[in-house]
């Protein structure tokens, strides 16, 4: 007896996440492989893609199969359990300049300036999209592998650490950390 196929709606609702947005899944590479076996080769093809919600929540998932479409479906299911959650300063850019390495990938973020816009290319530039930032500027060094280069990314973003929980952990308050001056000291001095 077959499953009944489910409809869009249910689809749709099954692709929100807890907190009721949606969430945006990008492909970012699809290869061909082959597995030498007695009889010859068997083809497979194996698939990477990124999910975010936009609003700063990001999973990477890798997934194999003989089929394209069920290589995609195995890497989606597996960047929806793996999600981690990245402060954004504005829910637009990163909070500060970071380098991550990921094998022979090598990735600098830059924050950019409200308008810069995503100067990042290929693999980088759905990373960013479905992250939900707006402005960044991005290269990458060393291997142009897509695999690396995400995950390299992925590991910069588990590096990245807002202003408020370095406060936190320090005991000291936000403007402390940032060097701002606070006007109620300046008023009391004069």
């Amino acid at each position: 007896m077959a499953k009944p196929e489910k409809s869009s709606r249910e689809r749709k609702d099954k692709d929100r996440d807890s907190e009721g947005g949606e969430l945006v899944e990008r492909l970012v590479a699809v290869n061909r492989v082959s597995k030498t076996v007695k009889g010859g080769r068997r083809m497979g093809f194996a698939a990477i893609m990124v999910v975010g919600d936009g609003r700063g929540r990001i999973g990477v998932g890798s997934g194999k199969s003989r089929e394209v479409p069920e290589a995609i479906k195995k890497a989606t299911d597996q960047a929806k359990r793996k999600m981690i959650r990245v402060p954004l300063r504005e829910g637009r850019t990163l909070h500060h300049d970071i380098e991550a390495r990921f094998g022979a990938g090598y990735v600098r973020l830059r924050t950019a300036s409200p308008g810069t816009g995503i100067i990042a290319g290929g693999p980088l530039r759905a990373v960013f999209e479905v992250l939900g930032i707006q402005d960044v500027v991005a290269k990458s060094l060393g291997s142009s592998n897509p695999y690396n280069m995400v995950k390299a990314a992925l590991a910069a973003f588990e590096l990245m650490e807002s202003p408020r929980s370095v406060a936190s952990r320090r005991g000291r308050r936000v403007n402390e950390i940032l060097g701002r001056k606070d006007d109620t000291k300046e008023k009391s001095d004069g």
